[in-house]
């Protein structure tokens, strides 16, 4: 290892790298169909007067019991002077940004341990230790932006975003306390264990208790074998129990305690399950996946040392509650801050031939990428090439195309900014630890940021549920309230959030004011035995997208006579 290779990067290279991959879908894009926009119905009905303690929407409970970011995005929009849904990331920016930062300084604590240093050259001088972590650190963090499967997840408002960040942070601290036990300031000896109790209460509270308490575990022994005192692991092994406790007694409240823990008295799934969850892996954690592996194998004399063991630890804890699980991505999540870690570990073993090899995919896979996105970003717009005009039109039907300067600016920056990237890696520069993954990172944030800005308007048209809404409550007549029934809290928040309509389910005390309902046709018959259809009349149907697809169906209430009519 020579000082060349153990040098750091830049330091504006990681902190605009991070801002270009964590902004674009957090600004400007609406709430997507789907946990997204789930979690935003709850957060919009408590910054509405809704109980805080039993999140729902509309009185009925929601599906995840995670109190601790439903209050986070509730809390923004109530003090924060932006739009809703903006309000409501405002958190999980920072939450994201956490993820990274946390990876970064576990890799580094870790990289610091003697067992992780690199031998020292026979000429020349020798790597300071500081410089060879941070250079691995670097790498850490260019791996986890460079993970396909963090993408899409870690930018949304979901649950699961705030439960990586949490996560994360348990893992940082981990990694903090498993430094040498010499004699230390009292700051540097009490530091992990307040790091501790603040992760592991936010991961309880983010609605995944049981995963929390695996990897706490894990966590002690790994203290215990690296000589932490007895008081400070029962003072770990405290705030973890307090917030594993603290959290069911919430769900016991709320009447759902059992939701908690349901997913962990599942049977083993079968085969099937198991070799979806492998094919999942595949893409999910690629590339990181196969460096980590790598290091396993060039490591293996050093697994039970911290460097290795413990981001393996947690790596295999993730993987079994993921497949025990059914293959759940977002359980996945959580093994993607050590598995960061396990591939930077591998940098160091790559040989020149490999690191070019990763280049040259990385160039020609996120190349090829990046030209599909604005070949059909061109078609939109042009209609040529036909086929990818076409077929746009038939699967976002009512959609209509426009160049917005504000989305292609950033576009073309980025564009030109992979351009330049790839032209310093094909030049002659002194090796570097971190020099495989910058194409890898950057390769993932330019498509990121090309999806969260060329086909933005198109995600937001067929992903979000603006269209449908903004069409039905063009029926509705203003001041009027609207029933609902059949409807999840994705659609209700779509009719409150981008329509406007004050919304009430069919069973409120005042639904006899409501003069409109809108309903799922796939729940007709519970309608029926819901309330009495005789004083209701069936005004259109309002097709999300596609006529073939989702309807909903809008009634006006009318006299029984011009019912009969």
């Amino acid at each position: 290892m020579t000082a060349d290779a153990a040098r750091r990067l830049p330091r504006w290279v990681p902190w605009l790298l991070m801002i270009a991959y964590v902004l674009p879908g957090f600004v400007g894009r609406d709430p997507w169909r789907g946990d997204d926009l789930n979690a935003f119905a709850v957060m919009l009905d408590m910054a509405h007067g809704g109980p805080w303690w039993t999140p729902q929407v509309l009185g009925e409970a929601a599906k995840t019991l995670a109190w601790l970011p439903y209050w986070l995005g509730a809390w923004a929009m109530q003090a924060l002077p932006l739009p809703g849904a903006l309000a409501a990331r405002v958190p999980f920016i920072a939450l994201l940004g956490l993820t990274l930062a946390a990876t970064w300084y576990a890799t580094y604590r870790l990289a610091c341990h003697p067992g992780a240093q690199p031998l020292r050259p026979a000429f020349g001088d020798d790597v300071p230790p500081g410089d060879y972590a941070r250079a691995l650190a670097d790498g850490a963090l260019l791996g986890l932006v460079a993970t396909l499967g963090l993408a899409r997840l870690a930018h949304e408002i979901a649950p699961s975003a705030a439960q990586l960040a949490f996560g994360a942070g348990l893992f940082y601290a981990v990694s903090l306390g498993l430094r040498a036990q010499a004699p230390q300031p009292a700051r540097a000896a009490w530091e992990p264990l307040a790091l501790w109790w603040l992760s592991a209460w936010g991961w309880a509270l983010s609605g995944a208790p049981g995963l929390m308490a695996l990897v706490s575990c894990a966590g002690l022994v790994w203290w215990r074998r690296a000589g932490v005192p007895w008081p400070r692991l029962w003072i770990a092994a405290l705030g973890s129990i307090a917030a594993a406790l603290a959290v069911w007694l919430l769900a016991a409240a709320a009447e759902r305690a059992t939701d908690l823990w349901r997913p962990y008295w599942h049977v083993w799934g079968n085969a099937t399950a198991w070799v979806d969850g492998l094919r999942q892996l595949a893409w999910f954690w690629w590339p990181t996946a196969p460096f980590a592996l790598w290091t396993l194998w060039r490591w293996r004399g050093r697994w039970r040392e911290a460097h290795i063991g413990w981001p393996a630890t947690v790596v295999a804890l993730v993987l079994l509650v993921t497949l025990h699980d059914g293959g759940d991505e977002r359980t996945l999540l959580h093994a993607l801050p050590p598995l960061a870690t396990l591939a930077a570990f591998a940098l160091p073993t790559l040989r020149r031939g490999v690191n070019a090899l990763i280049d040259w995919f990385a160039v020609l896979f996120f190349t090829g990428a990046a030209v599909l996105i604005w070949l059909i970003w061109v078609a939109m717009q042009t209609g040529v090439p036909p086929k990818p005009a076409a077929n746009v039109a038939r699967l976002v039907p009512g959609f209509e195309p426009t160049v917005e300067v504000a989305l292609l600016l950033p576009a073309m920056a980025m564009s030109a900014a992979w351009l330049g990237v790839v032209l310093w890696r094909l030049g002659r520069h002194a090796p570097a630890l971190w020099k495989g993954l910058v194409l890898s990172a950057s390769g993932v944030t330019l498509n990121w940021v090309l999806l969260m800005t060329l086909w933005l308007p198109l995600l937001d048209w067929g992903l979000g549920q603006a269209p449908v809404s903004r069409r039905i409550a063009a029926l509705i007549p203003a001041g009027d309230c609207v029933l609902v029934h059949g409807l999840d809290a994705a659609r209700i928040a779509g009719l409150q959030y981008h329509g406007g309509l004050t919304v009430r389910r069919v069973t409120h005390p005042d639904a006899d004011a409501c003069r409109w309902l809108v309903a799922n046709p796939a729940d007709f018959p519970g309608l029926a035995r819901a309330i009495d259809l005789a004083g209701w009349q069936l005004r259109t149907e309002v097709p999300r997208l596609r006529e073939n697809r989702e309807k909903w169906l809008v009634f006006e209430r009318v006299e029984r006579a011009d019912a009969a009519l």
